[in-house]
């Protein structure tokens, strides 16, 4: 449980992604959308070189003992997923849609997780699914208040990542790669192509 609750913890650390974004500004880091986007793709290029050091070289730190799961030992793991996801997000899109999409990850997924059985259903309960969609709208509403239904294409887009497991073959597809880019594609498609 203390394990389970560390990685909820450091799940939450990726809202420091876009609250140094954000504060940029004020505090004069000059953190303009292009150097964030190289910053995210450096810190994503770093997460995929630490995952083919343990997985292909042997490196052995205690520290993914705690903040990797049993069945992720011996493959890519989650925070991998987690960085290579919120990279894509901000590459393909703008920062109103960029940004909530992160945070649904950053903060949605940790906090649907707490209300979880943890049970391996391929659709997770109600309470679970509702818990996603609300914090997720109201992440999606900080940013896109303006467009009330892109913030719930985006909570829907989050909600489907995170409370369907997604299956290719025999490999079930981490939510972690799939919640920001399913909120942020389907909020792009109102933006671009529902009612005005």
């Amino acid at each position: 449980m203390a394990d389970e609750l560390k990685r909820r913890l450091v799940h939450s650390s990726g809202a420091g992604l876009v609250a140094l974004y954000l504060l940029s500004d004020a505090f004069d880091f000059g953190l303009t959308w292009p150097r964030f986007r190289v910053l995210m793709v450096v810190l994503a290029l770093g997460t995929i070189v630490l995952e083919f050091l343990r997985l292909q070289v042997g490196l052995d730190w205690q520290l993914y003992d705690k903040l990797t799961r049993e069945y992720e030992q011996h493959k890519f793991a989650g925070y991998g997923y987690y960085m290579v996801s919120m990279t894509i997000v901000v590459l393909l899109f703008e920062p109103e849609i960029a940004l909530p999409s992160m945070l649904m990850l950053a903060i949605g997924d940790p906090i649907s997780g707490a209300v979880s059985d943890d049970s391996l259903k391929f659709v997770k309960g109600p309470k679970v699914l509702v818990t996603m969609f609300v914090v997720s709208a109201i992440i999606a509403a900080a940013f896109l208040y303006e467009h009330p239904l892109a913030v719930v294409a985006a909570a829907l887009g989050a909600t489907l990542a995170d409370g369907i497991k997604l299956k290719v073959g025999d490999y079930i597809v981490d939510d972690n790669l799939t919640i920001p880019i399913y909120a942020g594609v389907l909020a792009w498609l109102v933006l671009e192509f529902g009612p005005v």
